[in-house]
């Protein structure tokens, strides 16, 4: 008889701390899809929560607008700012799209997204595919060691076996290890921090733990700060415990802040039919 193989993920959602935020996560998810409006409304808080979203994970990337601009501009096409904006924007359209295909091709979303992302911005020959040897990677964060081309690609096939494989672990920890691990790997040239934002989302929503996709972790990364983030994702990097664990608790937050964005919408969207 075979051994069944461990689920690496599963031990991660073990470690100190982790239960805690998984639960506190959970709690909140339920509390926000327990609201009124969500019964009779919620396509418009979803749609709500897309565009906030967007405007989190440009904020990230550089690009902090405020939301009204986001909501108020047509045209993204003008300068670099704008662009990174309408890669956010562009990606939290798509990502609803592409739940069955994550189950069945994890690279192959990745390279949908970069395609997304990239909307003609970047060379045609360095759109939708992992970098090659010595190509640069413009991403204005994330200033860690970037892997070298062979290494990525590894681990790219191991993440997405992962993905494949599936898990016991809860949504929270898989949606939180898809997320550190391509901002760790900056694959592509160019939008890895919007794209590994993005794969975050698609596994919550397709964990069946945000199935309406109205609790945007990407409004929590934004209003954590900077800051925050870039020092929970070093202790992704250190591949430590303690510091897993840290990267999973702030990415549980993340959570909790984008339902608590979407609670005052719904409250919003309460008093309007009041």
């Amino acid at each position: 008889m075979s051994t069944p193989s461990p689920d690496p993920l599963a031990a991660l959602g073990s470690l100190p701390g982790v239960p805690h935020a998984v639960d506190s996560v959970r709690k909140a998810v339920d509390r926000v899809y327990g609201h009124r409006v969500m019964r009779r409304r919620s396509n418009e808080v979803t749609a709500e929560a897309a565009l906030r979203g967007a405007r989190g994970s440009a904020a990230l990337a550089g690009a902090d607008w405020n939301l009204e601009e986001v909501r108020r501009r047509t045209d993204f096409s003008g300068d670099p700012e704008a662009r990174t904006v309408g890669a956010a924007l562009r990606l939290t359209a798509e990502a609803g799209q592409l739940l069955s295909i994550w189950r069945q091709s994890p690279l192959r979303v990745l390279a949908r997204l970069h395609l997304v992302a990239a909307g003609g911005a970047a060379p045609d020959d360095a759109v939708g595919r992992p970098r090659f040897a010595g190509e640069p990677v413009e991403e204005p964060l994330i200033e860690a060691p970037l892997p070298d081309a062979d290494e990525v690609a590894g681990r790219l096939e191991g993440l997405a076996g992962l993905v494949l494989a599936g898990s016991d672990a809860p949504a929270l920890v898989t949606a939180s290890i898809v997320h550190g691990e391509l901002l760790a790997l900056r694959p592509f040239s160019s939008h890895n921090g919007l794209v590994a934002r993005t794969a975050e989302r698609i596994v919550l929503i397709g964990s069946g733990l945000d199935p309406k996709s109205v609790c945007p972790a990407e409004v929590g990364h934004a209003e954590q700060g900077r800051a925050a983030y870039i020092k929970a994702f070093e202790g992704y990097l250190s591949g430590t415990p303690e510091g897993m664990a840290a990267w999973i608790a702030h990415c549980g937050r993340a959570v909790e802040l984008g339902v608590r964005e979407s609670t005052a919408v719904c409250e919003a969207l309460q008093r309007g039919a009041a």
